[in-house]
């Protein structure tokens, strides 16, 4: 009986060895320093769907402020926008990958869209100009956002031939070939021209 559980503790140990997949890790900097905010993203991988996130995705808003400033999501999220201030907004998009308005609402309401389609969505406010952010739509799950030193990291990406892309709202964008082997770290930086 030992020996059983020994072997079947065996083939776990090596099957999850096996199936867990590698970080794609780095900075993102331009000439003058580190650039937080630039989402890390693994491109459509041909003959490949994921499922969307049962979880929503939060854009708030605080102090005249969207928080995040930018929100990397996977096609077929649910992103909700409640509204933390006193004051009424109007949150709405112009860009094509989509396009809402979702009118003026108060403090205490949220309203909800699920954005299906890939590419950047600008967000802004009728009522306040100098409100603006970014939700930015990937079509698989291996996304990252840089923090404040430029870092990020991709978790668990399984072994395969993929393109890395980045963008930034002011950068020019860029991407990058990678090969990603079975629990071989990458590190992979980028030095983005503005």
């Amino acid at each position: 009986m030992i020996k059983i559980v020994w072997i079947i503790t065996c083939f776990i140990i090596s099957y999850s060895s096996f199936a867990a997949g590698s970080d794609i890790k780095g900075t993102v900097k331009t000439r003058d320093g580190a650039l937080s905010d630039v989402v890390v993203y693994i491109e459509k991988i041909e003959g490949k769907t994921f499922p969307p996130p049962s979880q929503p995705a939060l854009m708030d808003q605080k102090d005249l402020t969207f928080v995040p400033h930018v929100l990397p999501v996977m096609a077929g999220t649910t992103v909700n926008f409640p509204n933390s201030d006193i004051t009424r907004h109007s949150v709405f998009s112009p860009s094509q990958a989509k396009k809402f308005d979702f009118g003026t609402y108060s403090q205490g309401s949220v309203k909800s869209i699920v954005f299906d389609k890939p590419g950047k969505v600008s967000l802004l406010c009728h009522v306040h100009p100098e409100m603006s952010a970014f939700i930015f739509v990937v079509e698989t799950p291996y996304f990252a956002l840089t923090n404040e030193n430029g870092n990020y990291m991709i978790s668990n990406v399984p072994a395969g031939k993929y393109k890395l892309s980045v963008w930034h709202e002011w950068a020019k964008p860029k991407t990058q070939q990678v090969i990603v082997n079975d629990r071989q770290d990458l590190n992979i930086n980028f030095l983005l021209d503005e």
